[in-house]
């Protein structure tokens, strides 16, 4: 019985030879032969208990996941906006021929200034007029603004784009790694499962027979 704990307990191991994948997530062990993990029909509960134990975890961090993948994906295109519109700024901060040239390329500018349209809230827009800028107010999150000059908002917001990015990448390998570790448990499940069938059906032919030897010794007697 210590054995087949032991063995329950013990993870997988990937093609590079580790126990885990890149972000920490074990790999499941592969049951190649059942008599690794039962002995005895004894062994079956709990070792089917524990496989599906290990299911769970795999299912519950695959939620995590995709909650945490659909997040990025919502916040990614808002990053992604803003950091155009910094670039925008410094572009015409940028260019050429000061102020006057802007003056008479924007339409309706006064001094180089342009109109846009911003959002308040979801239904709620304003006007504003916007002149050359040095710098720009990014939300941090938790009611939290703060100022940047343009150059580090466009550098501050390039790299948390390039991470949210790489983020992604990292959950949704994670994602594909969990399903394969799902499946290799469920495939597990079902080896000891059949195994426990097999032995079941051993243990009744094995059964009639001994009835039956009994039958005919009582008779010849």
């Amino acid at each position: 019985m210590a054995t087949t704990s032991a063995a329950v307990k013990g993870k997988g191991v990937g093609p590079d030879g580790k126990d885990t994948n890149p972000r920490g997530i074990p790999y499941a062990p592969f049951v190649d032969k059942v008599e690794d993990y039962v002995s005895s029909r004894a062994d079956v509960e709990p070792t089917l208990r524990s496989f599906h134990e290990m299911v769970a975890k795999y299912q519950f961090m695959e939620q995590n996941l995709q909650r945490r993948v659909a997040g990025l994906r919502d916040k990614m295109p808002d990053i992604q906006k803003t950091l155009e519109t910094v670039r925008f700024l410094k572009l015409r901060n940028n260019k050429p021929g000061g102020d006057d040239e802007l003056e008479s390329e924007d339409e309706g500018g006064e001094g180089g200034e342009i109109e846009t349209t911003f959002e308040l809230n979801d239904t709620l827009y304003a006007k504003a007029r916007i002149g050359k800028t040095e710098e720009v107010y990014l939300w941090l999150g938790a009611n939290v603004m703060l100022s940047y000059p343009i150059g580090e908002a466009e550098e501050l917001l390039d790299g948390k784009l390039g991470a949210a990015r790489q983020s992604l990448k990292n959950c949704e390998e994670d994602l594909d790694f969990l399903r394969e570790q799902i499946t290799t448990m469920e495939v597990a499940v079902a080896r000891v499962y059949n195994w426990d069938v097999v032995q079941k059906r051993k243990e009744k032919e094995e059964e009639e027979k001994a009835g039956k030897g009994k039958e005919e010794g009582t008779a010849g007697g």
